[in-house]
């Protein structure tokens, strides 16, 4: 009896494992970032980090952004496009603050070729 409990709990943890999806490809290395890529994170640091993992799909009081364009839509169900991402930034989405007053041109294409690499 013992036994067959054992391979019940084995089949239904990993059946749990394996019904969560395949595992989100990596993010590039910050060591191999182009200059606006880097530029991209020195931005994400001031403005995104404080409520957003980069590197895992986790919560923290905003989305994970790990694998964010390599998937094909945002969390919130629109289409993974730089469109639509542009706007969550600049005007803000549900709790997340709009940073269209805080943020150059320069910077938010630098923050989207950054947030590429996730």
């Amino acid at each position: 009896m013992r036994h067959v409990r054992k391979l019940i709990f084995i089949a239904l943890t990993t059946t749990a494992l394996t019904a969560c999806g395949p595992p989100l490809p990596p993010s590039k290395p910050l060591s191999e970032l182009t200059p606006q890529e880097s530029a991209g994170h020195t931005v994400y640091v001031a403005h995104c980090a404080r409520c957003h993992y980069a590197n895992t799909d986790r919560s923290l009081h905003g989305p994970g952004l790990q694998a964010l364009y390599k998937q094909k839509y945002l969390p919130s169900g629109a289409p993974a496009n730089d469109e639509r991402v542009t706007a969550v930034i600049l005007r803000g989405r549900n709790m997340m603050p709009a940073f269209g007053d805080s943020l150059s041109d320069q910077q938010l294409e630098n923050l989207l070729a950054y947030l590429h690499t996730l």
